[in-house]
């Protein structure tokens, strides 16, 4: 039986406030004010009396759509609970970027403006971006003061590496506003996951001919870097087993890079010891050359190319699956149903995800992806064409319920 998955429920835009202080950094939380309000979300921009001397309060509230408050600390315009009244309003709470100086004042419990109030009123879970100088942010007192908020339960996205206002390098650049944007979406979706360890291969490998050539694929990995993230975002601990050429993974996805479909199998054995999950997602040679030392000198007449066979990876992890869920993926372009089935029966897979890369948006490289999910139970799913992104949710919260069941 062939079932079609419907749309999802939309759900009305969160609520958020985007807090900014005085740093030169400010100029980022203009891209990631645009970021959010073109995800849908409505937006309240907070700011500090020296965020203001970096950028102007117009700017957000020309990108936002709203006003920027008034801090009633230096004026009388506002009314004394404005502060509750922006706390109850909003779902989520960003910081960017966070100074020092904010981070202790939240640590410690000062309200003494109306941005440290006014987080000092919401009662849930808030994301700092820091930055500052590499010497401040490697300050014990303000070591003292991450490792107390994230204590309190707060979310710190943590500064990257690179050229300082200052002219300085090291530690303390803000994050970059997808970054940002990345973590609120993680806090924003349901964790169905939460708990799990789901270990997943991406991308191609390499087998090497001499020191020069080697033999590959068309496979850039995206799938597989979908799922990865997808599996991070619904809280599980997601492992990437990527081979050469995938791009990178954001923070909280524990990356292996890997060349050889040898390598991947070894990698991949290591990683699946406590793992509830096993996606096999990566396009890992069937053959490979024995390799030749040096590089081969070009002679006349053809050059037949001894090939040995290379573990089938999926095969050999079947012999100690026990209640670990495995997950394969199969590329055909003629009898793919057929074809899919038995590589899940031969292979003892709890689901095979199959596509067609003659398919218009399911070939190599694309952005989109068609996948028909068939499952030991012999139920069958159809999900059609989207992003590699909506159908690696799908598929991550098709694993949760058999999971739970």
């Amino acid at each position: 039986m062939s079932t079609s998955i419907p749309p999802r429920e939309k759900k009305r835009p969160e609520r958020i406030l985007l807090g900014v202080t005085g740093g030169i950094a400010a100029y980022k939380s203009c891209l990631l004010l645009r970021r959010l309000v073109d995800a849908g979300h409505d937006v309240r921009v907070v700011m500090t009396k020296n965020a203001t001397r970096f950028v102007a309060p117009l700017t957000f509230s020309s990108l936002s759509g709203n006003p920027v408050p008034e801090d009633p600390f230096l004026t009388d315009t506002a009314t004394r609970t404005e502060h509750i009244d922006h706390s109850l309003w909003a779902d989520r709470f960003i910081v960017a970027p966070a100074t020092a100086n904010i981070l202790g004042k939240v640590a410690t419990g000062i309200a003494d403006d109306f941005l440290s109030t006014l987080l000092c009123a919401f009662d849930r879970q808030v994301i700092f971006a820091p930055a500052m100088n590499h010497r401040m942010w490697a300050n014990p007192a303000v070591r003292r003061n991450v490792t107390q908020l994230k204590a309190d339960g707060h979310l710190i996205v943590e500064p990257g590496e690179g050229w300082l206002a200052c002219g300085e390098t090291g530690a303390g650049r803000m994050a970059e506003p997808d970054v940002i944007h990345r973590m609120l979406n993680w806090q924003m979706a349901a964790k169905p996951l939460a708990g799990r360890r789901i270990v997943i291969s991406a991308g191609p490998t390499v087998e090497d001919i001499d020191e020069v050539r080697f033999l590959s694929n068309r496979s850039t990995g995206k799938m597989g870097l979908a799922l990865a993230e997808a599996a991070w975002l619904l809280g599980a601990e997601s492992v990437l087993v990527a081979g050469p050429g995938v791009a990178a993974s954001g923070p909280g996805i524990c990356r292996r890079d890997v060349r050889s479909a040898a390598q991947m199998a070894d990698a991949v054995f290591t990683e699946i010891r406590d793992a509830d999950v096993l996606i096999m997602a990566a396009a890992v040679a069937d053959y490979s050359p024995d390799l030749l030392p040096g590089k081969r000198k070009k002679q006349p007449g053809d050059w037949n190319l001894g090939l040995h066979r290379t573990k089938d990876i999926l095969l050999e992890a079947a012999s100690e699956k026990g209640q670990r869920i495995h997950v394969g993926f199969a590329l055909e372009v003629e009898n793919e149903r057929q074809a899919a089935l038995e590589k899940l029966k031969a292979k003892q897979l709890d689901l095979i995800c199959v596509n067609n890369p003659r398919e218009e948006g399911a070939g190599f490289g694309t952005e989109t992806n068609r996948l028909d999910l068939l499952f030991a139970d012999g139920r069958e799913e159809n999900l059609p064409k989207g992003s590699k992104q909506e159908l690696a949710h799908e598929i991550l919260m098709r694993l949760a319920g058999l999971l739970s069941a």
